[in-house]
């Protein structure tokens, strides 16, 4: 999952179709509209989220795009992951290894372990928002997201399994 304008276009889009309720169908060209978005971008994105199943398509003169689920059922990990990749992956180590086959620091990298990291609090976080949530203010998501912040970031922590605890000798 790469945080791009695309994963905030797509989510633009949603939760106009959160806000629109179970029996709204709303036309690429309303969502491009009331978005500020090119016809061409939304109906992109809409064919991304219809082909994991976020949206369904009605056809004919009333025509248009409904969320599949009810917005409460739907992650938002879910969807930032229909509409691009992970944070961070590690395939990442191949892809940007210089002139070699893998990274020179395959065998012990402490950048891997930050972008590691990072990925499982964006994902943890993530997998605690819904559709849902986009219905509410700027200032009542702050507001909830401040109240689960201690929770989520005990939930994101790797198993210490194993591991001397910190700042013990061992």
């Amino acid at each position: 999952m790469r945080l791009t304008a695309q994963d905030d276009y797509g989510l633009r889009c949603l939760a106009h179709l959160v806000r629109a309720g179970p029996s709204g169908c709303v036309t690429i060209a309303d969502i491009a509209e009331h978005e500020s978005l090119s016809t061409a971008n939304v109906a992109k994105l809409m064919r991304q989220l219809r082909q994991a199943g976020l949206v369904t398509s009605i056809r004919g003169q009333k025509g248009g795009y409904r969320l599949a689920r009810r917005p409460q059922d739907v992650r938002l990990s879910d969807v930032l992951e229909a509409l691009g990749e992970r944070l961070y992956s590690p395939c990442v180590c191949e892809r940007y290894s210089g002139h070699n086959t893998e990274c020179v620091h395959v065998a012990d990298c402490a950048i891997r372990a930050i972008w590691s990291g990072l990925d499982r609090l964006a994902q943890t976080f993530l997998s605690f928002r819904t559709l849902s949530d986009l219905e509410c203010t700027e200032r009542a998501m702050t507001r909830r997201i401040n109240q689960n912040m201690p929770e989520l970031m005990k939930l994101a922590r790797p198993s210490s399994a194993g591991r001397p605890a910190r700042g013990s000798s061992g």
